[in-house]
């Protein structure tokens, strides 16, 4: 996304003896944030907090676009997909 972990981290408001250890903690898998920081990852990255659970790059390309519609823009996919894939 083009911020050092330390950046973020200490953007977050951690301290910057620590930030980039504790951030490649949460990107490694080693501790998992809170919600809450979390929250604040997303926001500061411009993604939503679904982003950080999609299992594939364009599963969370998906997301991050879908995020840029409309509730009505998001019903016309809906209703679209399920037609598409013959859901109801």
């Amino acid at each position: 996304m083009g911020i050092s972990q330390k950046a973020l981290g200490v953007k977050l408001g951690m301290e910057p003896g620590t930030a980039s250890a504790r951030m490649n903690h949460y990107e490694k898998g080693k501790h998992t944030p809170d919600y809450t920081t979390l929250k604040r990852m997303a926001d500061e990255l411009g993604v939503p907090v679904a982003y950080f659970f999609c299992e594939s790059e364009k599963s969370a390309q998906l997301v991050c676009l879908l995020e840029t519609l409309s509730d009505a823009e998001k019903d016309v996919l809906i209703d679209s997909l399920k037609k598409d894939l013959g859901s109801t």
